[in-house]
This record gives structure tokens, sequence and C-alpha cells, in this order.
């Protein structure tokens, strides 16, 4: 139980990544504010929680809308006291190659993906500051390293929350408060699952793995992160990619 007493805020924690994160802090005692653009799911991962004999709460958040987020934080503050690591990994894709890619598709992913970890990390430091200690964990991605054809917009994003990330770890450090990011690679989803297995088997080629990370492997490295044991690390990038990127 080594979050035990902590409390942590999960964005976009209803399904894949986010929820199996969620899953790992809670069993490792953490306390959990669930957040999702779905509330009807956010609200299902919440019960699983408290299930754990750990406390949760559940809230809808667009994390592109800085009334939202500033609201989501004060509600989770009055309920659970403090917060003590933020998970910053809601993320949509809206792909298409660089010329055919619509100005309003660029904006909306830039929105959510970038904007939101700005506006998440923003209040979140507001209150790490003041209790002098907190845990900061980004979702990048290993397209932020490599690049992919189509995902001009997610790639920037993701380039962009490492450095945010990076920033953040200097200016406060000194308040005990480290930021960190992860950069999965292929992981397994539902997403994954649909594709053609000739598909797969192109992916495979680029793994030396030669197998698809799962979203524990990613909650296991955000559990190190969240933990008092990481902190003497910040402003590092963790890849989980099975070298696919070195």
């Amino acid at each position: 139980m080594i979050l035990k007493d902590f409390v942590s805020f999960v964005t976009g924690a209803a399904q894949g990544i986010g929820r199996e994160v969620a899953l790992e802090l809670a069993r490792n005692g953490s306390n959990i504010v669930v957040t999702d653009m779905n509330l009807e799911r956010a609200e299902e991962t919440s019960k699983e929680i408290s299930s754990m004999g750990v406390k949760s709460m559940s809230l809808r958040l667009d994390v592109s809308n800085p009334a939202g987020v500033e609201e989501a934080f004060q509600r989770a503050v009055k309920e659970m006291g403090r917060i003590d690591v933020l998970v910053n990994n809601a993320g949509i894709v809206k792909d298409a190659l660089l010329i055919r890619m619509k100005e309003e598709d660029w904006d909306r992913v830039i929105d959510v993906n970038l904007k939101g970890t700005f506006l998440c990390t923003k209040e979140a430091v507001r209150i790490m500051a003041k209790q002098r200690f907190g845990r900061i964990i980004s979702i990048s991605s290993v397209v932020a390293f490599m690049g992919n054809p189509g995902q001009a917009n997610y790639g920037a994003s993701k380039a962009g929350i490492v450095g945010i990330t990076k920033t953040v770890a200097k200016e406060y450090a000194g308040r005990g408060i480290t930021a960190n990011a992860i950069a999965p690679g292929f992981i397994q989803t539902a997403m994954t699952d649909a594709l053609p297995e000739n598909v797969k088997e192109e992916m495979m080629k680029a793994i030396p793995m030669a197998r698809f990370g799962t979203a524990g492997d990613v909650a296991k490295a955000v559990l190190f992160f969240a933990s008092k044991e990481s902190g003497y690390i910040t402003g590092q990038v963790l890849h989980i990619n099975g070298g696919m990127y070195m």
C-alpha cells in the first residue's frame, strides 16, 4: 500500500489506459478522483474502486474547458481534502495526412491533449505547492519522438507534453513536486484488437519484443512515478514500447 492515504486525480479514467491507471493506484492504497467526458463509465470505474476499500468520486470533465477544470479541482479538494498525484491521461485522435487535415481537427486535438495537460497541471500545482508535495505524471506517446503519418496534430500535442513536463519539473522542484512523462508505444486496446491480422503483423515487425504492450504496463510505470520512492526523479520521459524506440 505504497500510496496509502494519497489522493490521485486521473483524467480520461473511464476506460483504457486511464481506467487501468486508476485501478492500479487504488490497489496500492490511493483514493481516486475519476474524471472523464463519459460520466456513466466514470461512475462505473469509481464504484469498482470504492469496492477496494478506498475512497473514490467521479466527475464529468472536458479538460480543454478552463472553467470546468477549475471547478473539478475545487470539488475534488472539497471532497477529498488534497491532491497528491495528477495523471494527465485524457487524449483524443483525429487523424489525417497533413494536406488533408482540417484546421478544426488540429485545434481540437491540441486543445484536449496539450491545453488540457496545461490546465490540469496549473490547477494541481496550486494545490501541491501549498502541500509542498506532489506528483505530476503526463502520458505522451512514442509518436512524439518518431512521428507517424496522419498524426501531425497528435504528434505535436504529445511532443508538447514533454516540453511542459520538463518546464514544470524545473519550476516546482523546490516545492517538492516532481513532473515526469510516460511515452507508450503500441498498447493493446479495443482499437488494436480490431485491426486485421496482416496489419498487426506489420506493426509487430517494428517492435523487438514482438508484442503489443498492455495498459497494465503503463499503469505500473505511473505507480512508480506516483510513489514517494521516485522522489529524486523529475523531468524525465519513460519509454514503454518494447524496444520500438530507443
